[in-house]
């Protein structure tokens, strides 16, 4: 589905975001502003949509670093993920950052990674990418949406 984030087939953002308890149900691409009801946003480093990270040159990501943290000083979000360690490497010059919290911030926002959930990311089978994100999740606080009650998930009442 052209023109949504994480849309490719084998993508497993969506799934993580659910198993991780980030989303009561699980969404699907062309529901991504919905995340904004959750307290939840998406955003690119970089604007164009490729196949690998490696099909990305090292200025658009310093471009998209400028960008970034010009939208970070609008939105003040209190924590910022990256999916993926390349990018953060590339574009704020963490070469040795590895996934997890990061002592850095970025315009005051918390920084964490977590793996890629590209199907092409094989080191990270779909439990164990739900537990990275689960980790990010309870870092920043936020509840297990996952929880319904007595436990259930109905997901939205309008059949979405």
């Amino acid at each position: 589905m052209r023109g949504h984030s994480f849309s490719t087939p084998g993508n497993r953002m969506w799934p993580a975001l659910h198993r991780s308890g980030f989303t009561p149900h699980q969404f699907r691409p062309e529901q991504e502003r919905d995340l904004l009801d959750l307290g939840l946003g998406l955003t690119t480093l970089v604007r164009r949509a490729t196949a690998r990270a490696s099909d990305l040159t090292r200025e658009e990501y310093l471009r998209g670093a400028e960008d970034l943290l010009a939208r970070m000083e609008i939105l003040r979000p209190a924590w910022l993920a990256f999916l993926g360690v390349t990018g953060y490497r590339t574009a704020f010059g963490f070469r040795q950052a590895r996934t997890g919290p990061q002592s850095a911030t970025i315009a005051g926002a918390h920084v964490w990674i977590v793996p890629n959930p590209s199907g092409l990311n094989a080191h990270y089978p779909p439990a164990a990418l739900a537990e990275e994100f689960t980790a990010l999740r309870i870092a920043a606080g936020l509840p297990d949406r996952t929880q319904g009650p007595a436990g259930s998930d109905p997901g939205p009442a309008d059949g979405r």
